[in-house]
């Protein structure tokens, strides 16, 4: 036993001195001017000729005009794309049916799509000489280069956000607690409120800001379906370009800077869940901490 005990343990990866500090200092540099510097840069840029000009860019109409539009779009993407993810996840992992993995790739499929791709599938789809621009047209409804063209777009590249962040959850947890409460005669909606929700609440919470944050900085898709006009249909980060075209640097880092202020509370709204979400388990984990 004691030859056992004293065997040497042979080593991991990383237990030498000099190889952990080389890759903490590779990480540390690649943050610093991968990450760290071009919000710098935004703050910076964005003070650069006096608050004076950062207050006139920020409250402009264009900018508040932008400002309102990405707002819009969130708050009517990102409710429909979290029921959606509910319903798609609660389907995968709870039920069997046929074509269930296919729903799966369809899930996935703004992931690996260009959203370009996606804004220039849409113009054939609901432009003038698409599949439905004629009926449209007919019937006075205006699709692409409107409001309702943006919302579909930012629909488009957030749907699996949600999804993703719930379906390996709920597979791990399986159905049993499901099927115990509809044995003891919960009906489906009652065990999904008192059972399925609460089991997964800080992975909905997590995949909410996730989608929140990509529609708000979506830029590829909205920008082919939005038609760019100024004041109109231009989300923040098409307004910033368009600053940034029209020779006023400044003006489109002080309108950039919204979008880092934007980052920054999605960041720290992200961490203050995962400690929450990670306090939960210990505290599930660890029954005698409560009675303590």
């Amino acid at each position: 036993m004691s030859n056992l005990s004293t065997r040497r343990k042979p080593p991991r990866v990383g237990d030498a001195p000099l190889f952990r500090r080389s890759l903490i200092g590779i990480v540390l540099v690649l943050v610093a001017f991968v990450i760290v510097a071009p919000l710098v840069i935004i703050g910076v840029e964005a003070f650069s000729k006096g608050w004076q000009l950062y207050r006139d860019t920020v409250i402009h109409p264009d900018t508040l005009h932008a400002v309102m539009l990405t707002v819009l779009a969130a708050l009517i993407a990102v409710p429909i794309n979290t029921v959606f993810g509910i319903a798609a996840a609660w389907a995968i992992t709870k039920f069997d049916f046929w074509g269930k993995r296919f729903l799966l790739v369809v899930i996935e499929i703004p992931f690996s799509v260009s959203p370009i791709v996606a804004g220039v599938a849409y113009l054939f789809v609901y432009g003038l000489q698409g599949l439905f621009g004629p009926w449209l047209d007919a019937h006075d409804i205006k699709i692409l280069f409107a409001v309702p063209g943006i919302i579909i777009a930012s629909m488009f590249v957030t749907a699996p956000f949600v999804a993703r962040e719930l379906i390996p959850l709920m597979q791990a947890q399986g159905r049993d607690l499901e099927e115990a409460s509809t044995s003891l005669g919960a009906s489906g909606w009652r065990t999904f409120f008192s059972v399925t929700l609460p089991n997964v609440k800080w992975a909905l919470l997590y995949g909410v800001i996730l989608c929140n944050a990509r529609v708000m900085g979506e830029f590829g898709a909205v920008s082919v379906v939005s038609g760019n006009i100024r004041g109109q249909t231009n989300t923040l980060p098409l307004h910033i370009e368009l600053l940034y075209h029209d020779y006023n640097a400044t003006g489109a880092f002080a309108a950039a800077s919204i979008l880092a202020l934007i980052a920054v509370f999605t960041i720290i709204a992200k961490v203050a869940l995962e400690r929450q979400g990670a306090g939960r388990v210990r505290k599930q984990a660890n029954p005698a901490e409560k009675t303590s």
